[in-house]
């Protein structure tokens, strides 16, 4: 068996996965700005970053789940995951508006954060979750780059308001981790995981 359900919409997750020979069909979660969507991605008060990036994984992958029993589909294993980067302790998700967006590239500029992906896998009777930290550092950027690079689309959609697979890449000075991992799924981790459930990879 090499197939799953995925409770993701990223093209990069699922790109990342095909790429490793998993197939998948996509399970959505309900995302609307109303009483009626999923997940509630707001940190807790005081949450530690960590703590954070494995709730909402194993949340998504919980609900994934339900949500396949819900509309009678077959029985396979389902993985979510959910990255975040953290600066200074202080967790950036996906930025709201453009002035949100501006006002993460201002602060990641010239310094290092890291990026946590949290990867959740389950099959309705166990739930297994593995954390992948990298450590990115940006080069100084001018108000000009950031400006232009946020009226290309990129940031819009991305933890931490860049895309490392994309124009963002221009940013990274050094990278000490998984690369896939910044994308949003660290192949390794994944890779690790799906064994436990006889994904067959190779």
């Amino acid at each position: 068996m090499n197939e799953i359900y995925l409770a993701s919409k990223s093209p990069r997750r699922l790109e990342l996965l095909q790429q490793m020979g998993v197939a998948c069909k996509t399970v959505l979660l309900r995302e609307e700005s109303n009483r009626n969507r999923d997940i509630d991605e707001s940190p807790l008060a005081g949450e530690n970053p960590f703590i954070y990036v494995e709730r909402m994984a194993k949340m998504k992958a919980e609900i994934g789940m339900l949500r396949a029993r819900q509309r009678g589909l077959p029985s396979m294993p389902l993985l979510a995951a959910d990255t975040i980067v953290v600066f200074n302790g202080s967790i950036f998700g996906k930025p709201g508006d453009a002035a949100d967006a501006k006002r993460m590239l201002k602060m990641l500029s010239g310094t290092r954060h890291e990026v946590l992906t949290c990867v959740a896998v389950t099959d309705g009777k166990q739930l297994l979750h593995d954390t992948c930290v990298s450590r990115v550092r940006f080069r100084d950027l001018l108000e000009s780059e950031i400006d232009a690079y946020i009226a290309s689309g990129e940031p819009m959609g991305k933890a931490g308001a860049y895309a490392i697979q994309g124009l963002g890449a221009i940013f990274v000075e050094r990278l000490e981790g998984s690369y896939s991992g910044v994308m949003g799924l660290p192949v390794y981790e994944t890779s690790m995981l799906l064994s436990r459930f006889k994904i067959r990879l190779l």
